[in-house]
């Protein structure tokens, strides 16, 4: 089947089986590999990436189902202004450490704070809570969103990816 839909901004085309995991056509037919699989399962948020402004878990969703969606990965997100303000507020808050999660925590991170321009710890809190991280502890990645919150308001990049 053919299958449509935009990846980062551009538009790629494929044929692929509809029933294929997003996950594998992410990262073996795109070479993008900041899609992790963890447990395979829709509960670690290793592989998530953003439908529209969704946060998805992309070893759960069939390719068929993103024909004409907008799909964005952490190499697609990593291009923006809001990605680096991420990036940075993570990196002086310590919330990084081995990286297998980071991309996913970012992707849900995002995804929040297009939602939620000034989220409490509680609704970081519940909105990583799709995210297992073993190395670093929560604490310091809610820090990272708090302060990455406080940045995007002050610049004035909300809206604008």
């Amino acid at each position: 089947m053919k299958i449509e839909f935009t990846l980062n901004g551009c538009p790629v085309s494929l044929s692929a089986d509809p029933l294929r995991r997003l996950l594998d056509v992410l990262r073996e037919d795109f070479g993008l590999t900041g899609v992790k699989e963890g447990c395979g399962e829709g509960e670690c948020g290793a592989c998530s990436v953003l439908l529209g402004d969704d946060l998805i878990p992309s070893c759960l969703v069939p390719v068929g189902n993103v024909q004409g969606a907008e799909i964005t990965t952490i190499e697609g997100f990593q291009k923006t202004h809001r990605y680096r303000v991420l990036s940075r507020t993570f990196a002086e808050a310590g919330a990084v450490q081995c990286g297998f999660c980071t991309p996913g925590i970012v992707m849900a991170s995002e995804a929040l704070l297009r939602k939620n321009t000034s989220p409490t710890e509680e609704e970081i809190r519940e909105s990583l809570s799709g995210n297992l991280c073993r190395c670093t502890g929560y604490s310091m990645i809610v820090d990272g969103v708090v302060r990455a919150s406080k940045v995007l308001s002050e610049d004035g990049t909300y809206g604008n990816v």
